[in-house]
């Protein structure tokens, strides 16, 4: 059976520092893509991040690009999400989730997700 399961979520002041982390079980981290999306309430889900098993490339979201760094462990079968310099906008429900044998993560054309950790920063 395919999992995701996201971890590291929490309450931060906003300047602060989280670093998310997607352990993978069932398949291994050798030739997909891994997308970090985020939903906060009333606001349509967004891709803010998205790194390629095959080569490494990874692409971000202009609202965390400068702040947040995507980064694998195929190892480990673990995908992390560094996050600094956290703004109360960046308040949401983080998803992980896979494109099995993919390069890019489409908003539409996930295989798999995890069910998300909460993500809170306050002002």
């Amino acid at each position: 059976e395919v999992q995701l399961v996201e971890s590291g979520g929490g309450l931060v002041q906003a300047g602060g520092s989280l670093r998310l982390s997607c352990v993978a079980s069932g398949f291994f981290f050798d030739d997909d893509a891994i997308g970090w999306f985020r939903q906060a309430p009333g606001k349509e889900r967004e891709r803010i991040s998205c790194i390629a098993s095959s080569d490494g490339s990874t692409s971000y979201a202009d609202s965390v690009k400068g702040r947040f760094t995507i980064s694998s462990d195929n190892a480990k079968n673990t995908v992390y999400l560094q996050m600094n310099s956290l703004k109360p906008e960046d308040t949401a429900v983080y998803y992980c989730a896979a494109n099995w044998y993919g390069t890019t993560c489409p908003d539409d054309g996930m295989d798999y997700w995890g069910k998300g950790t909460l993500v809170t920063v306050s002002s």
